[in-house]
């Protein structure tokens, strides 16, 4: 897979760790920023990972903040895109299952490296299984047409 990752600054420290540890699973890892821990502002890191997941040119995105929240809500501003918060593994797994998620986040200040690098594994070794699910997927992409 390749996968579009963004990060605040509050994210920036624990971004690297999961980066490797992707790219240690066998995937390519993009990083669209924030590239220190200089103060930044999350919803432009948010934006962008999803526009480029959006596009097509990435297979899902991981963003990091400091709770994961406001990240994971800009990110969900953009059309095509389904962010999901986790602070466990499982939550992580059924999103993709059941919501065919194509972004996951979580907060640096809320997980440890270790349950961060739980939650990207099964997130990444999930699949979308559609059939029950595929209905309300559905309705999810209608609500972004409607005005």
């Amino acid at each position: 897979m390749k996968l579009a990752m963004g990060s605040d600054h509050v994210g920036w420290e624990l971004k690297q760790e999961i980066s490797e540890y992707i790219q240690s699973l066998g995937h390519e890892t993009v990083d669209f920023g924030a590239y220190s821990s200089e103060r930044t502002d999350y919803p432009k890191y948010g934006k962008k990972v999803a526009e480029e997941v959006a596009s097509g040119q990435f297979d899902g995105g991981v963003l990091i903040c400091g709770t994961g929240v406001g990240i994971s809500i800009s990110a969900n501003k953009v059309k095509g895109i389904r962010a999901v918060v986790c602070s466990e593994p499982y939550t992580a797994k059924l999103s993709k299952q059941h919501n065919n998620t194509n972004i996951v986040a979580f907060g640096s200040r809320v997980v440890g490296v270790d349950l961060a690098k739980m939650i990207v594994k099964e997130w990444l070794e999930a699949s979308y299984e559609g059939g029950r699910h595929a209905k309300r997927v559905n309705m999810i992409g209608e609500i972004e047409t409607q005005e």
